[in-house]
């Protein structure tokens, strides 16, 4: 499903990759590690079509609308409820039965009785729950994953574990996190950047 050779990026001149070749197969799942200001955001910007690589040849077989792509920010708006939010982004991926879709998820992360609350109201777990919800509602073939365990409580990461397990085989994962510890079971890659 990925496959990259040579990639880098440049943001002036520092260097953010250089030189990486990868390979992730279909249903694979890459973890990536690597201290701050390795590349690992970076890397998943490209792999989302967010960032164009400065050299190098990288190939996602994937359209851009199968990609659910989870970020250091949660994307949502602040002023709208849960259900807001979800509906709104549900209706840009032409989400099939989409209120159903969005009652699902939000019972699945816990996040139903606080639907119709504005999202600016949330603590930052809620939040992360949220975006989690955003990344998974359209059913993405490819999930890039930054950081996904930050600011989770011990019950979220739990149901974050096991989304992680059921996606295991079914979607292609690319998940940059500090705590590879976590996800050395369900990973069949590992890639750590310097």
């Amino acid at each position: 499903m990925i496959r990259a050779r040579a990639l880098s990026k440049r943001f002036g001149t520092r260097v953010a990759l250089a030189g990486l070749d990868l390979d992730v197969p279909r249903g694979g799942f890459l973890l990536v590690t690597g201290r701050n200001g390795s590349g690992k955001t970076t890397l998943l910007r490209l792999l989302a079509g967010l960032a164009a690589p400065t050299g190098g040849a990288l190939e996602v077989a994937t359209e851009r609308a199968r990609v659910g792509f989870l970020a250091h920010e949660p994307l949502l708006y602040r002023q709208l409820t849960a259900v807001e939010n979800l509906d709104l982004y549900a209706r840009l991926y032409r989400v099939a039965e989409r209120r159903e879709r969005i009652g699902m998820l939000l019972e699945r992360f816990d996040l139903w009785d606080a639907r119709h609350d504005p999202v600016g109201t949330f603590s930052r777990g809620m939040l992360q729950r949220l975006a989690l919800c955003r990344t998974l509602l359209h059913e993405p073939e490819l999930l890039l994953l930054d950081e996904p365990f930050n600011a989770l409580d011990v019950e979220g990461a739990t149901l974050l574990d096991r989304e992680l397990e059921a996606a295991r085989g079914e979607r292609t994962l690319v998940v940059a996190t500090h705590d590879p510890d976590r996800l050395a079971v369900p990973a069949t890659a590992r890639l750590r950047l310097a």
